[in-house]
Parts: structure tokens; sequence; C-alpha cells
């Protein structure tokens, strides 16, 4: 080769690599809309431009929008074109008239850098990361013998990224006590804890304990009670009257779900659309009662309609915040003004939960009969019977009935009354003599029996059914008995065909008083006569159809879908309003998150269970590992439980929820317990929580996990914990709520005098899930340390540090009580003296000897209150609950030390 030719290719390889390094050096920052534009428009742009507002015709929220003609018509955006786009003029302009934000402070240098340069690479929008699908996230590559799982290791990573550096394991003491508040909620089994403490081996005892409390069917119960604040769990209906509700059943199923590990697919599925399933089981439509929990208005005069669509309403909302982390209630009136999701998407989810058959009547029907073991063995012989002489269809219908008492007719939905009222608005369809009632649009297609319930308590009255007209052709008529209660009645008639209104007259020539109101009825259910007439075994099993029908059984609301001839036409409301119905839409999902509906979803609560539960949908999965992080570290990779969207807390640990949501579906195939050992296993839960200077100054809200969280125990831990210490911890489960001691005057329930009736016996000492929970007058010491009211779904729970609460703990009759029964757990240890007595009580409650220093303090308060209640015997009897029995001056000054001892910081905090 030459060396002229040598020169050249050298020249052109310099002048190549120059050419690459000014291209690189000149290139112009790729911008990324979600990281830096979205934050800029929802900031200062979105509140004029977006779902609420759209000034001059403007917005910002969607790119279509963006990028359509405004009012002047032309766009506000040119991609590609700044120069040319009215929106960066404006954001530009010295004119204050023109300049945008208009009357607010003008965008700084960078910003409007930011918008200009993202306007000239094109405009292009980005989706939001919460709603994309969960992909698997790459484990950073790091080394160090801290590191116990994955999970430690995006920790890790980020630590080393911020120049900080992990703290040791927790002694023992304190990792047992944190692993069994957070897994069951209260302490271990003293064999169990002694068996940890004292292990040789303490990696593998630690495993075992995860193990045992992972079983322990106190794991059920610890997590229910998370559980039912987003379920808006509460055994009052709620509003004004605020009466009983029985839905305890409900509590119970979440409980036997935690417990046996029900994938978290199925739990939501059979919560959501349980009633829909093949051959539903009686569990299967107590989870259903998620949905049921809504508040209902039995007061006087309310519109029954107006708050069935409230609850229809509630039940999207609790979906949505509940399940995947969305604020989508402002979609109830106006498009979303930060995230996609448009007004008429509402309408179209609502329309998935618009058709079932609750109407806030104040029976709550649908109800389940939950049939003890005779009564179901009678029921599946009946329905066996039916099948050989009729149908497996027909079997399933009386099943259905008998069960369920569906589809019925609320009397409350009968219209163009003539001498009758529905009963304060909501109750019942109530007749005075010559009265005449109209239902609309009966399906009467093989219909050739009426089955009602009513009651009369004057004699001679008789009623008659007529077909579209109050004068129509006569269906059928019979002579009313007398009955002061309510009761079941059939009248028979020839079969009919197709939908009609049929017209109910009532007569009765013996009454005088034509104001008296004399017949009520509760609901109508038309249906084909009970089949095999003249078949072997007819007249015996129609007498097990009407036990069953009358037997006087526990019942539970539970969900149930119309059938085709009662379904209910979807609107969208104008604004929101209920009584401003737009235009009619079908069912679906947004439409930015279509992508995860399965195709073969039925349009029903089953495809939308389907798609919740699909491992495409977005929310679903990363909501849940969320919650359980918030549980155990008291606050969530993404801090807004209640909302992952953009105007939510963005996540701290972005890839290491991602690898949590992936692995909870497809390695754990949505098993809590096992997403749950994987984070307690991890070396960042297993840290001490001590803080040093450093983390003070670079993380002091421990955003980056280089120790453990100290966090306030729940409402539900403090007073199960205190029951435990005390040695007074009922280990029942299940069953109706209780109601342990509260003071007098908490409750006013001015329509049906309902009064708090203190539980006797160890029921007044179960666990804080089980307590009576009213909507009006929550339990207040549960109150006091933020539990949720359960008016509406709560994803989460804000902690505070008041003194009620620990005026609460200190003065509540309840954990004085408690420090009682510690104290005769102390006096059982054998030891002599006080100290020793206050020192074992501090083992008891914390595992670890008492340091000396604290011992001192108590010893010190010992002394002094003994020194009070010797001098004042009557005090010493009133602090231990019986005025007028002597006490020992030194057993009530330890019951003050223990009740002191309960109190402490060490002991209400999960360090």
């Amino acid at each position: 080769m030459t060396s002229q030719k040598k020169i050249f290719i050298a020249s052109v390889f310099i002048i190549t690599a120059a050419l690459i390094l000014f291209s690189l050096f000149t290139a112009e920052k790729q911008i990324d809309f979600n990281a830096d534009v979205k934050p800029i428009l929802n900031k200062k742009c979105i509140s004029c431009h977006g779902g609420v507002k759209q000034q001059a015709g403007f917005s910002v929220l969607f790119r279509a929008e963006a990028l359509g003609n405004t009012k002047s018509g032309k766009p506000a955006i040119i991609p590609g074109h700044p120069e040319q786009s009215e929106f960066i003029k404006r954001l530009k302009s010295d004119d204050p008239e023109e300049r945008m934000p208009y009357k607010h402070p003008a965008l700084d240098a960078s910003e409007i850098d930011i918008l200009t340069a993202w306007v000239k690479q094109g405009a292009k929008w980005g989706d939001h990361w919460a709603y994309l699908p969960v992909k698997p996230a790459e484990v950073p590559e790091v080394n160090n013998e801290w590191l116990r799982n994955d999970l430690d290791k995006f920790i890790y990573a980020k630590l080393e990224e911020k120049h900080l550096k992990p703290s040791p394991q927790a002694d023992r003491a304190t990792l047992l006590r944190r692993v069994s508040l957070d897994l069951i909620g209260i302490y271990p089994s003293e064999k169990l804890a002694q068996d940890y403490l004292n292990s040789k081996d303490e990696t593998k005892a630690y495993e075992v304990l995860v193990d045992s409390l992972l079983a322990s069917p106190h794991y059920g119960e610890r997590w229910a009670s998370m559980w039912l604040d987003i379920a808006r769990y509460a055994d009052t209906k709620g509003y004004e009257s605020d009466p009983n509700r029985n839905i305890w059943a409900y509590r119970d199923w979440v409980i036997r779900a935690f417990n046996k590990d029900m994938p978290y697919n199925q739990f939501i599925t059979e919560q959501i659309a349980g009633d829909l399933m093949p051959d539903p089981t009686d569990a299967q439509y107590i989870a259903t009662a998620f949905s049921r929990n809504t508040p209902t208005n039995d007061e006087g005069g309310t519109n029954n309609e107006e708050f069935r669509t409230a609850a229809v309403l509630d039940r999207v909302n609790a979906t949505w915040e509940g399940l995947m982390s969305t604020t989508f209630s402002c979609v109830q009136c106006h498009s979303h003004p930060y995230d996609p999701f448009k007004h008429d998407e509402y309408y179209k989810f609502m329309s998935y939960f618009n058709n079932t058959r609750d109407e806030d009547v104040i029976a709550e029907y649908p109800l389940l009969k939950q049939f003890d073991d005779s009564l179901t063995k009678e029921l599946n012989k009946l329905t066996s019977w039916v099948k050989t002489v009729s149908s497996a269809q027909e079997a399933k219908k009386i099943r259905l009935f008998l069960k369920t008492g569906q589809p019925a007719i609320n009397s409350t939905t009968a219209d163009n009354l003539q001498d009758a009222v529905i009963g304060n608005n909501n109750i019942a369809l109530y007749f005075r003599n010559n009265a005449i009632a109209r239902l609309k649009h009966v399906d009467l297609d093989g219909a050739a029996q009426l089955i009602f319930r009513y009651k009369s308590p004057e004699p001679g009255g008789r009623i008659s059914l007529h077909i579209d007209a109050p004068d129509g052709p006569l269906l059928t008529s019979l002579s009313l008995d007398t009955t002061a209660a309510y009761r079941n009645a059939y009248a028979g008639f020839k079969k009919q065909k197709g939908i009609h209104d049929v017209y109910i007259r009532y007569a009765n020539p013996t009454l005088g008083n034509p104001e008296e109101l004399v017949v009520f009825f509760d609901w109508f259910h038309f249906s084909a006569p009970f089949p095999g007439k003249g078949k072997p075994g007819y007249a015996a099993y129609k007498k097990t159809f009407d036990d069953l029908l009358n037997a006087r059984v526990p019942t539970t609301p539970v969900m149930i879908e119309n059938p085709a001839a009662m379904q209910r036409q979807n609107y969208v409301f104008e604004r929101g309003a209920w009584t401003a119905k737009g235009k009619t839409v079908q069912v679906g999902v947004p439409a930015a998150l279509a992508y995860a509906m399965p195709e073969n979803a039925p349009a029903n609560r089953t495809g939308l269970a389907m798609w919740l539960t699909d491992k495409r949908n977005p929310l679903v999965s990363r909501t849940m590992v969320n919650r359980l992080w918030e549980q155990l570290y008291g606050t969530g990779l993404v801090e807004t439980l209640e909302d992952m969207g953009t105007q939510g807390m963005a996540p701290t640990h972005q890839e290491l929820l991602d690898y949590m949501a992936w692995q909870l579906m497809y390695k754990y195939n949505w098993s809590i317990k096992k997403m749950l050992k994987q984070l307690v296993m991890a070396a960042t839960y297993r840290q001490d929580s001590k803080v040093s200077d450093e983390l003070k100054e670079k993380d002091l809200f421990n955003k980056y996990y280089a120790r453990a969280p100290r966090v306030r125990l729940s409402a539900e831990q403090i007073r199960d914990q205190c029951l435990t210490i005390s040695g007074v911890l009922s280990p029942k489960m299940y069953g109706p709520p209780v109601m342990p001691w509260q003071p007098e005057g908490i409750w006013f329930s001015p329509y049906n005098r309902a009064k708090w009736k203190k539980s006797e016996g160890s029921d007044q000492y179960r666990r804080g899930i089980y307590t009576y929970w009213k909507r009006t007058a929550p339990y207040p010491s549960a109150i006091a340390f933020d539990a949720a009211s359960r008016v509406a779904c709560s994803p989460r729970r804000i902690r505070t540090n008041t003194p009620l609460q620990a005026l609460v703990t200190l003065n509540d009759s309840a954990y004085v009580d408690m420090a009682r029964h510690f104290v005769v757990r102390m006096q059982h240890t054998g030891e002599k003296n006080a100290s020793l007595k206050i020192a074992k009580g501090y083992s008891m409650m914390l595992y670890k000897p008492i340091p000396q220093n604290r011992l001192k303090i108590f010893e010190a308060l010992y002394d002094k209150a003994l020194l009070a209640f010797k001098k004042d015997a009557a005090s010493a009897s009133a602090f231990m609950g019986d005025k007028q029995k002597p006490v020992r001056p030194e057993d009530a000054a330890l019951v003050l030390v223990a009740n002191a001892m309960l109190n402490l910081d060490e002991v209400v905090t999960k360090n």
C-alpha cells in the first residue's frame, strides 16, 4: 500500500471519528415524556387544560386531544416545530394576557427548554409506568455477605447508589416479636418463642419460626384485618339510623381464605363474581358480600333507587382504589384530570355492577340462607328428585330460590298506586281497602304460580291479579288469611307467556275505615309450578320445599345477578348526577387498559374478574405486593397505596416492585403466603431499626431501607398484644361480633334504641377483628389508633401520634383490666419482691431482660404508688375495680406499674 493511500485512509478515519464525536456532543438529549414532561404538565398546565377544564378547547391529557384543533381551528402543538406551536409561543410570551400559565407564575427557563425540546422531538407521548404490563425485572448484579435473597439485591444496589450501608441484623428477641406481630398480629406460643430464642442455629430456627407463623390459624385473623378496611366491612348499614347488619359470615370467609392461602386471583374472583360460578357454593356466595358491604339507607323518605345507585358507585370506586390503586371516583363527573380515563369509561365499568338484585331495601335482599347440615341434606335430596322428574335447569332454579329468594320482585318497586303507598317510601307496599298497584314488566313466560310474602291483620280480604290493566284479564284471585307477622303464600293460575304488567287489586267488604292500612306486601315471585305432580314422592317433596322456604335460619347479604327480563339500561350520568341520564353504554374497561381483557370474557362480573386477574393487568399484582410491603415496613414502595397514577408518589424502587409483582403471579402462582415468606426472610426485613446520625442526614424517612422501620402498631395489634401479654386472649375464632367494655353514651340510636351490651366471659377478651363495628360510632380506642371508619374503601391507614392514644391505653378501663391480669401473670412467676416481678413482666413483653435504668424508673413508680395506696385504701379498691372490696396496696401499686409498662414506646411500637 502506498504512503499516500495510507494517509488518505487515516484522514478518512480521523474525519469519521471526529464527525461521530461531534454528533455525540451536539446531539440533543432525548426527552422522556413520563419523567420530564408529564410532571410539568400536571403541575402547571392540566388544571386548566385537562379532564375537568379544557380552556380554549386545548387539553394535554391525551395526545390526540393535545395535537387536535383548538377553538381557534388550529392545533396548539405542531410536532417537530416548536417555533410554530402556539403552546410554546404562549409559554415564552411577555404579554401577561397571552403568557401561560395565565395569571400564574411563568415556567422557569429549564421547564420551557424541556417542553420546547419535547415538541421539537415530535411531542411523543408515553404511558405512565403503572399502566404498562408487568415484565420481569433484571436482578442487580451485586455481591455482599449481607444479602439473603434477590429482594435484598435491589435494596443493596440502591444503597450503594446513595452511598449508604445496611444495618446489622436485629437481635433475636426483636426479630421474634417483629415477625410474629407482622404475620399473626399477636405473640407466638411460648414453646415456639423459646425454640427460636434458644436454638443454636439461628438461620434455620428463623425459617422454622416463619413457617410456623404462616401455618398458624391466627395468620388469617391478622391479614383479614387489613382486607376488611378495603372491603369497608362493618356490622351496621351506615347513614343516619345505622342499624345492624348480619354480615359477619363474610369476615369469617376472609379469615379462612387467608388461612388456606387461597390464590389471590381466586380470592378476587370469588368476591367479584362468586355467585356467577357454576353451581356456586355457600362460601362463594358469601364471598360476594365484598360488594354488599356498601352502606344502605333505611331513613324514612329516602329514594331506594338513589341509594341503590350510590351503592353501585361505591363498588366501582372500591374496586379501583382498593384492588388497583387508582383514584377512579373523579371520573364519575368528568374525564380523569391526570390519568388516561374518560368520563364514559366510568359508566361502562359501572355497568358490570349495575345489574344485581339488591335495591337498597330494608330487608337487604338478596340474602343467602345458611342451612345447617340437616336442612342442606334435605335441599340436596329435593333438587336431586327435581332433576329426575323435571330437568337440571328447573332444579337449579328451585335451589336458587330456596337459598336466596331470587329472582323476586321487591314490593317497593310497585307503581301506579291507588289507595296504596310505599311505606316510608322505602319499606314495603302497603294497601288500604280497594287498593291497586302495578308490577311493571313481569316475566310470565312459563309462569303458573305466584309466591308472595305478606301480612294482613284484617280478615275477609281478597286479592286479584290482572294482566296489562287494572281491569285486564284475570290472572288469579284468592282470599288472604289473617296473619300478624309476615308469611309466605301461593296463588296458582294458568300457564302464561311473555312479559306483562301485572296489576294487584285488594277488596274487603267488611272494612269500615278507608284510611286503614290492611295489607303489607314484601316481595312477589312468579314461577313455574312445583314440578312432578302425580309422580311418586310429589307430596313429600312439596312439603320439603315449603319447609325450606319457611325455615328461619341465619342469612347473609350476597350478590345475585338480574335475570334477562330484569336487566337495567346503563347510562352515562351527566356531570355525575344519577338523575341526569345521558347516552346508553355497554360493559367495558378503560381503553388504556383494555389490552388485558381476555378474548373469551363474558359481558358480566365474571368477565370483569377475568380482566382483573389477567396477568396482563398492570395494576392488581403491583397493588397487592405494594400493600404487603406497606404492612411490613409502614410505607409502601409507592407511598400512596390509593393512587399509583401520575399524581401518586413515585416508587422508591420501581424495579423491585415489578420484580415482586412478577413473582407473585408467575413464580408463586398468586400465593400470598409464599410472597410474604420471601419478604420476611430478606436481610432487609431483619435489620436493626436504630437510626444513626448519618441516616438521619441522608435518609431521615428510611426511603432506601438502610435500617428496619420503627412503626406504631395498628389499633387491632395494640389491643391484641395487650390481651396476649395479660394472658387473657380468647383463642375462639369466627362467629358473631362481640362487644368488649366501652363507656356509656358512645352509641346514640334514636330509631331502634340499640345499646352496646358488654359481652360476658371470655368473649370480652377476643381479638379486635371480632369487635362489633358500628359505622357511626366505631369502637373508641380503635379510632384513637387510626382504625378506618369503613364508611368507604380505605386502601391505607394514616398513622398519627396524639395524646389521645396515651389517654386510651393509660386510662381506658379495658386496658386497666388487662394490666390487672398482667399482674396475675407476674405473680405466678413465683418471684417474691416487686422488683423481680417487674423484671419478669418486662421479659414477658419483649423477650429480653429489662435495662437497669428502666427498672429503676419502675421501682420508683412502684414505691410512689405503694405509698399513695397505703394512705388511701378507697382509691386502691377503686383502682382494682371494686370499691367495696379491700385490696392489698402492694397489688394495686403493681397494677399501676404494669399499666405503665404496657404503655412503653417499645411495646406500642414495632422495632
